[in-house]
């Protein structure tokens, strides 16, 4: 009994132990093209779709018109594009990134484009709050409630016909007007081991 109850005393204190140095070893997968934990999709998208049924907006303030939909498209250039693309170009920093980011104007699973089959309460809920650890924001702060609201709508209806404004305002790529590359002087070469 005393072997017993020590054993299991011992598995309790060796099991932080071993977890900490694991961690502080830098043994953990934390670089983006790492191999993701086991059940790492289950652990974080249960309670995350849990806390979103649970609190997201059951009725949208706004209604699905040209003007929302167009005023959705200008917010969506300036503030998801670069991460979630446009029509037609899906973003190459989004590829990118761990996870990775869904592409909002691409069919995915039997035609769904983007998030079209999630309601638009859904989408609010993620755009208002952001999403811990996938370097997606909140823009409560950033955007008003309309344009959170705007924006959930027109991604919503991406899978219906759109005015011809804001197709345009989708479909032009992102440019940056990135100045020419500076020639820099040549770096030293690493010292080798």
């Amino acid at each position: 009994m005393f072997r017993a109850l020590s054993g299991i005393v011992i598995g309790v204190l060796l099991c932080p132990v071993l977890l900490y140095v694991w961690f502080t070893r830098g043994n953990p997968p934390v670089a983006v093209a790492d191999p993701p934990l086991p059940f790492e999709r289950q652990i974080t998208h249960i309670p995350l779709h849990a806390r979103i049924d649970r609190e997201m907006p059951k009725t949208v303030p706004v209604q699905a018109t040209a003007e929302t939909f167009i005023a959705g498209a200008h917010i969506y250039r300036e503030q998801c594009a670069f991460c979630h693309g446009v029509y037609g170009s899906p973003s190459t920093v989004g590829a990118h990134m761990f996870p990775h980011v869904p592409q909002l104007w691409q069919s995915h699973r039997e035609g769904v484009v983007g998030v079209s089959d999630d309601p638009a309460g859904e989408t609010y809920w993620k755009v208002a709050n952001g999403i811990r650890l996938t370097g997606m924001p909140a823009y409560d702060k950033i955007l008003t409630e309309t344009q959170m609201w705007q924006v959930s709508v027109l991604l919503a209806n991406a899978d219906k016909p759109l005015p011809p404004e804001a197709l345009t305002l989708l479909k032009t790529p992102l440019s940056y007007d990135v100045p020419a590359p500076v020639a820099m002087p040549a770096m030293p070469p690493k010292p080798t081991r």
